[in-house]
């Protein structure tokens, strides 16, 4: 797919180029787009089945180039708030994105602080998503703890169900998914279906290794976690989230001590 073919794209869907990019010597910079017309999930199916093909060794900037000019304001950016890296590429060519955000009510205070601080210096719409009860309801109608006792119903409760009902309006959405974090994600594809959702899915840096994530960051001085700096390799619920020993997986620090290593929503 050509950068020319990418920016055709982008000017049908109302995202219009504007600023000269480093990485591939093309416009970068879009304006917001309107509302899409939405698709069929037939013709979204068709759409990733099509791109995952030829994005699957395209930069992290072409695949998400792909992705605004596709779906405009029908796409968006979900982030954890380990770090701003998806976000931060996927404003340099769609600014004013819309990067959505699941406060569960058990974040750390830094992962609170993280968000905060990129919706406040990036060019991005943050969108935070939070659970029907809060952490009092939940506790009152399944008691406490219950991400000790179900740590499966607690996840499908603050993260996947939320997710549900806050993606319903998008047709596509990335994820910072890459395939070194964990045996689970060896397969991840940059540009997939996401059956359960009939959504397309993104996951520009899926090729990425942490090595080109910590210098990405370096150079572009994006905003992370200060969890990361402080032995924590991947960031979660606080009650399910612990530091990482040596010589440990990244994503050993989650439920650790639990056959679950995944929250549910991937």
């Amino acid at each position: 797919m050509t950068t020319d073919h990418l920016r055709k794209q982008l000017s049908r869907n109302g995202v219009v180029s504007t600023a000269p990019d480093k990485e591939h010597g093309s416009p970068s910079a879009a304006s917001a787009a309107p509302p899409q017309e939405q698709r069929s999930p037939d013709e979204l199916a068709r759409l990733a089945e099509t791109a995952g093909r030829e994005l699957e060794d395209a930069p992290a900037l072409e695949v998400l180039r792909w992705a605004a000019g596709t779906f405009g304001r029908r796409f968006c950016v979900t982030s954890s708030m380990e770090d701003a890296v998806v976000a931060h590429l996927a404003s340099r060519v769609f600014p004013g994105v819309s990067v959505v955000f699941l406060d569960t009510g058990y974040h750390f205070p830094e992962t609170i602080g993280t968000r905060d601080a990129v919706e406040a210096v990036m060019d991005v719409e943050v969108i935070t998503l939070t659970p029907r009860q809060t952490v009092a309801q939940q506790d009152a109608e399944y008691g406490p703890r219950l991400h000790d006792r179900d740590p499966n119903l607690c996840c499908a409760l603050r993260k996947v169900q939320p997710l549900e009902e806050g993606l319903r309006t998008y047709d596509a959405w990335a994820t910072g998914l890459r395939r070194d974090e964990s045996p689970t994600r060896a397969r991840t594809p940059v540009v997939g279906w996401d059956e359960r959702r009939k959504k397309v899915k993104v996951s520009p840096i899926a090729r990425w290794t942490q090595q080109d994530v910590d210098s990405y960051i370096a150079e572009h001085g994006v905003l992370t976690n200060p969890l990361l700096s402080d032995g924590y390799t991947s960031v979660g619920c606080a009650p399910c989230t612990r530091r990482v020993l040596a010589g440990e997986d990244a994503r050993a620090g989650r439920w650790a001590g639990l056959d679950k290593t995944e929250c549910g929503l991937h």
